[in-house]
């Protein structure tokens, strides 16, 4: 019988979800996966993307933990594509390879200022405030207004993140470094901005409702925003379960008494950013206020500028308007879209013609959109054209299972394995229970490994 040796690149739900999925497939070929994640630990973005007081969300996790468990598949942690191990090297050991290195870093906001000292993305936040261990320990926390663009649930988990008192967080698994710095943090207002109106947000009801449930904050949203509902509006509402709640939801904080908070979180609608003022403070210009032109619907479900220009004082900035993914070594990539270019999860080359034995699933393959539902169908679209795929399999010189190890092994790659994450796991979990948490996370990436190695 043919047998299918596969490499998957990239150890978050997509990578994870596909192996699993082509595992359980009925199937006239034997099959063995290895998985490469260039982090020590699995999950990817619902380790190191979700907010730590979002458990439930997280709960994921176990699911993602079963199919690793179950024995089917190897996992190669703390290995780099495309310098620990390359392209070449996988031609040399696999019939094929699935990218699904996700989308990690923060798509542009192309406005004036937004590159000022004091403006930041919203996933180098997340990253920091998740315990990644490839960012800085420390968050330059010291501004008492903050703005937060766009209108979103990363919008709305970092703006929730600022806002919220350090010590209401000790009930997670916020690492100690977080908790250190978000405990000096001197904010009293945080500003979200969003172009469009209340009908029209991206975010979930259960992520706005967690905000008005804050201890210590005032919810502030505005009148005028609520006055001027086009008909696309009112249908949106009357016909969406999801923005009936969060209409009511918010309409239910205009009747709210707010000022005896000291913290505020400020919901700003129909307002476009045009532009991050800076003011020269002897050192150069840093961030100093958010400048934006109010909108109004255009009766379609869109919104026209209407020439009346705002402007709010903040001293910093966070753009939360998408991810966007990073380009991968030997792989045409779509610069515009921030994609792998694929036709169905099958790469195309730069002769515009698929590249055989490559693949892409999850973010990488269609964009940052989508829950965890859609990565399981956007993998199974994939495989299906891998399984069909047979006569376009790369043929390995060297396909045995002892072969990676031996090569990783020889290039002093300091590899972990799922019993390592096991180690590190029970580590965490220790830390955690010792000061009644659910865990503490290890940050630096050299404890990750010795931790995850030392048996």
């Amino acid at each position: 019988m043919t047998k299918l040796r596969l490499a998957i690149v990239g150890a978050g739900p997509a990578g994870i979800y596909a192996a699993d999925l082509l595992v359980k497939a009925e199937r006239d070929f034997d099959v063995s996966i290895d998985l490469f994640e260039h982090l020590p630990a699995p999950y990817g973005l619902v380790r190191y993307g979700v907010s730590p007081d979002h458990p439930r969300i997280k709960g994921i996790i176990n699911a993602l933990r079963e199919v690793l468990d179950g024995g089917d598949i190897r996992y190669f942690g703390n290995v780099h594509y495309g310098t620990d191990i390359t392209l070449d090297d996988l031609k040399k050991h696999y019939n094929a390879v699935i990218f699904s290195t996700g989308s990690i870093k923060d798509a542009d906001l192309n406005i004036p200022g937004i590159e000022l000292p004091g403006s930041y993305g919203a996933a180098d936040f997340v990253s920091w405030f998740d315990g990644h261990p490839d960012v800085p320990r420390t968050w330059p926390l010291e501004a008492e207004s903050i703005a937060v663009i766009g209108n979103g649930n990363v919008a709305l988990d970092i703006s929730r993140m600022l806002i919220k008192h350090a010590d209401d967080l000790l009930p997670t698994e916020l690492p100690d470094n977080v908790y250190e710095g978000l405990s000096k943090n001197p904010v009293t207002d945080v500003h979200i901005f969003g172009r469009r109106g209340p009908a029209h947000v991206k975010f979930t009801p259960l992520e706005l409702r967690e905000l008005g449930e804050l201890r210590d904050v005032d919810m502030i949203v505005y009148d005028e925003d609520f006055e001027q509902f086009d008909p696309a509006a009112e249908a949106a509402i009357a016909s969406n379960k999801q923005v009936m709640v969060i209409n009511r939801v918010m309409n239910q904080w205009r009747e709210r008494e707010v000022g005896a908070a000291s913290r505020r979180l400020h919901l700003h609608f129909y307002a476009k950013p045009l532009e991050v003022v800076g003011t020269d403070t002897g050192n150069g210009p840093v961030v100093s206020a958010i400048r934006y032109e109010r909108t109004t619907p255009d009766g379609e479900g869109g919104v026209v500028g209407t020439g009346e220009i705002r402007e709010i004082p903040i001293q910093s900035i966070y753009r939360a308007v998408g991810y966007f993914g990073s380009p991968v070594d030997g792989i045409p990539f779509d610069d515009q879209r921030g994609v792998i270019p694929n036709n169905e999860g099958q790469v195309i080359g730069t002769d515009g013609e698929i590249m055989p034995g490559i693949y892409a699933t999850g973010w990488i393959k269609r964009g940052p959109v989508g829950l965890i539902g859609h990565t399981k169908s956007d993998a199974m679209e994939t495989l299906s054209h891998l399984t069909q795929d047979q006569v376009n399999w790369w043929t390995p010189e060297d396909p045995s299972e002892q072969g990676v190890t031996e090569l990783l092994e020889s290039r002093g790659i300091e590899y972990t394995t799922v019993e390592g994450w096991h180690r590190l796991d029970e580590h965490e979990i220790a830390r955690g229970e010792a000061v009644e948490r659910p865990r503490i996370k290890v940050v630096p990436r050299d404890e990750m490994i010795r931790i995850s190695r030392e048996g």
